[in-house]
C-alpha cells in the first residue's frame, strides 16, 4: 500500500510557536515538509513556516488548512510550570482538551482528511513507580505521594478528547512525551545544567525517582517515524529507552559540565523552593520510569539512547556555539 502522506507534504502544527513546535518546524522543513503553524500570535513563528491564526477552541478559517494536509500535529497546552491554583488548573486542562476537540471537529469536516493526527500527551500519565518499567501498557493512576493526581487527570482527559474525535479516515497517535533535552535557552536541560555548574547539582528529594527524557534529535526523528509508518497507531511513549534515577542523572550531568560536587536538596527544600518559584514539586519528585516499548518494537533506533551520550552531544553543541 502506498503511504497516503506521500501525496501531500503539508504538516499542520497546532500550537507550534512554542519550543517543541519550533523544534519540529525546523526539523521537518529542512526535510522538505511544508509547515503551517496554528497560533494565537504570529510573532513566534519563523520562516519558512507559515502562521495561521486560531483561538484553539472554536472553528474558523484555519480549519481549511487541514483539508488535504499530510498530517496534523497538536502540541497545544498551557505550561505546567506554575502553581496549581484553581485558575491555572482550568487553563491547563482547557487549553489541552478544547484544542483537541476542535481539531477533531475540523478533521471531521474535511473533504480530504489528513491520514494521521499526532496529539501531544504526557509520560506523567503512568503511576509513580520506582520498580516497574512503564511501557504503553503501564498502569495509569495518580499517587498522593507524588502529588500528581491532577496531572494524571489532565492526561486522561486529553487523550479522551482525542479518542472521541469522529475521524474514521485518520489514525490517531497520542504521544506520551517525556522531557526533551536540548541546548536551547529556557529548556529544562539548560536550567538543570546551570544548577550543576554552580554546585547545586546534587540529587533532588532523595534521588530515587526515575527521570524520563529524550534527546531533541530523537524526539524529531520519532515524530517523523510515526508520520512515515502508516500502521502505527494508538499511544506511543516518546522517551529514551534507558530512564535512570535522579541521583544517577544528576551525577552524569555534573560529570558532563565538569563539576565534581553537587549539593543535594531534601524534599522539604524543594517544597519551599517550588513555592517561591511559583511551580510544583511534582515536576521534580515524580518517578517516571517510562520506556518506549512500541517505538522499539516498530524498529525505531535511537541515536542517543543513554543519558551519557545525550549529555556529551548537548555539551558539544554548546561549546561549538
Amino acid at each position: 500500500m502506498n503511504n497516503p502522506i506521500a501525496k501531500s507534504k503539508r504538516v499542520v502544527l497546532a500550537g507550534g510557536s512554542g519550543f517543541c513546535g519550533q523544534l519540529l518546524a525546523d526539523w521537518l522543513s529542512a526535510r522538505g515538509w511544508e509547515i503551517v503553524v496554528l497560533t494565537r500570535s504570529a510573532d513566534g513563528v519563523r520562516n519558512p513556516a507559515r502562521a495561521v491564526l486560531w483561538d484553539a477552541k472554536t472553528l474558523g478559517p484555519w480549519a481549511k488548512e487541514l483539508d488535504g494536509a499530510a498530517a496534523v500535529i497538536n502540541l497545544t497546552g498551557r505550561s505546567v510550570n506554575c502553581r496549581y491554583n484553581e485558575t491555572n488548573r482550568r487553563l491547563i486542562l482547557d487549553s489541552r482538551v478544547l484544542s483537541t476537540r476542535v481539531i477533531g471537529e475540523a478533521i471531521g469536516q474535511c473533504a480530504v482528511p489528513p491520514p494521521i493526527w499526532l496529539n501531544a500527551s504526557t509520560a506523567t500519565i503512568y503511576r509513580h513507580s520506582f520498580t516497574r518499567e512503564m511501557d504503553e501498557n503501564g498502569e495509569i493512576a495518580g499517587d498522593k505521594d507524588a502529588k500528581d493526581e491532577f496531572s494524571v487527570e489532565v492526561a486522561q482527559a486529553w487523550e479522551t478528547a482525542l479518542n472521541e474525535g469522529r475521524t474514521p479516515a485518520t489514525r490517531k497517535v497520542p504521544m506520551r512525551m517525556s522531557m526533551i533535552f536540548a541546548p536551547r535557552k529556557g529548556t529544562v536541560y539548560m536550567i538543570l545544567r546551570r544548577l550543576a555548574r554552580v554546585g547545586l547539582g546534587g540529587s533532588l528529594g532523595g534521588g530515587r525517582q526515575y527521570v524520563a527524557w529524550i534527546h531533541e534529535d530523537d524526539f524529531c526523528r520519532a515524530v517523523e517515524w510515526l508520520l512515515d509508518h502508516e500502521k502505527l497507531t494508538g499511544p506511543f511513549n516518546v522517551a529514551s529507552p534507558n530512564p535512570l534515577t535522579n541521583r544517577d542523572f544528576m551525577a552524569a550531568l555534573r560529570r558532563g559540565v565538569g563539576m565534581p560536587i553537587g549539593l543535594p536538596a531534601a524534599r522539604w527544600m524543594l517544597e519551599v523552593g517550588a513555592f517561591f518559584l511559583r511551580t510544583e514539586t511534582e515536576l521534580m519528585i515524580k518517578s517516571r520510569r517510562v520506556i518506549p516499548g512500541k517505538l522499539l518494537a516498530s524498529g525505531f533506533e535511537f541515536r542517543f539512547p543513554t543519558v551519557n551520550q545525550t549529555i556529551a552531544d548537548l555539551e558539544r553543541q554548546i561549546k561549538e556555539r
